[in-house]
């Protein structure tokens, strides 16, 4: 990800843009779900559970991924396989990054020119709206806007049915990609919600608006929690950051539908995303040593589950 921007800044200084246009560039870069570490640490910790029947399967349709990928790759030969597993789950993200081979069609499915399409690889379409459900609250009675039809909870469901089918091995690889990256965004609580305020009628896209009074102030509390997981990019360290997760409630990990999980992370984001000082409106906040504490430990539980369902999952229903 970092050569990404690096050679973008020096393509825009090349053309003549000002410091003050780069970071306005910067500013208005979308945010990833616990950014591509967190992804791939749910993915090393679901590899370790994987039946060796299913890791034979998986690796047997990643070979047929088309799909560019984020972070280094710099595990032993023992490990390439988990490598390419964990790699898989950034691709969903790596796509936006694309836009020489993928078409931004933007965030709102009812604009899109095919919102519901699953035909694999041959799809141009970044698809930005699959990684997230907009389950709206508000904590001032302002009226709500409800989620739209095609969102990650939908994209599961379908996913999963799809890899459980007779369906083509490149269709299956393609939704294979999708779900090991889209598991991992329903766990993470600003994924599944949005808030609505007197000051923000139009919703808080996850939190995208609000504030935070961190250097530099112009943070997110979507991004803050994006990157609770760490920004190392490299496989060898989510590796040991899988290892080191808390073990998840095997009662939790049992719950195995993506209904459920959004139900879990819609509460989750209201209980610790939204707490104090996080405050009604769009900040700036200024958050404190507990709420960062308790935000890192409810990250780490939610990444746990995720692995655990996510390995869960696939030894029951890919084929």
């Amino acid at each position: 990800m970092g050569g990404y921007y690096l050679k973008r800044g020096l393509m825009l200084r090349a053309v003549g843009f000002t410091v003050l246009a780069l970071i306005a560039v910067l500013i208005a870069a979308p945010a990833f779900a616990w950014d591509d570490e967190g992804h791939m640490i749910i993915a090393a910790a679901a590899y370790d559970l994987l039946t060796p029947e299913t890791r034979a399967r998986v690796a047997t349709l990643l070979a047929l991924s088309e799909y560019p990928t984020d972070g280094v790759n710099d595990a032993p030969a023992a490990d390439q396989a988990k490598a390419a597993f964990m790699l898989a789950s950034t691709a969903p993200d790596a796509i936006k990054r694309d836009r020489q081979r993928f078409i931004d069609d933007g965030e709102e499915p009812a604009k899109a020119p095919d919102p519901d399409r699953n035909t694999g690889f041959d799809d141009p379409y970044m698809h930005k709206y699959w990684h997230y459900i907009n389950k709206p609250f508000s904590p001032d009675g302002t009226p709500l806007v409800q989620a739209a039809k095609v969102n990650v909870q939908e994209r599961i469901a379908l996913f999963r049915k799809v890899i459980a089918s007779n369906a083509p091995d490149a269709l299956k690889s393609y939704d294979l990609v999708w779900l090991l990256h889209l598991v991992g965004d329903a766990h993470q609580p600003l994924h599944a919600t949005q808030r609505f305020t007197q000051s923000t009628p139009d919703g808080d896209r996850g939190g995208n608006t609000v504030k935070l009074c961190e250097p530099p102030c112009r943070d997110q509390l979507h991004a803050f929690w994006d990157d609770l997981l760490g920004k190392n990019h490299t496989v060898s360290a989510s590796i040991q950051a899988a290892r080191a997760l808390p073990q998840p409630d095997p009662e939790k990990v049992a719950a195995t539908g993506e209904a459920a999980w959004i139900v879990e992370s819609f509460q989750s984001a209201q209980q610790f995303a939204y707490a104090p000082p996080v405050g009604v409106g769009n900040g700036p906040f200024t958050l404190n040593a507990e709420y960062k504490a308790n935000a890192k430990s409810e990250a780490e539980r939610r990444v746990a589950l995720a692995g655990a369902r996510l390995a869960t999952l696939l030894n029951a229903e890919l084929k």
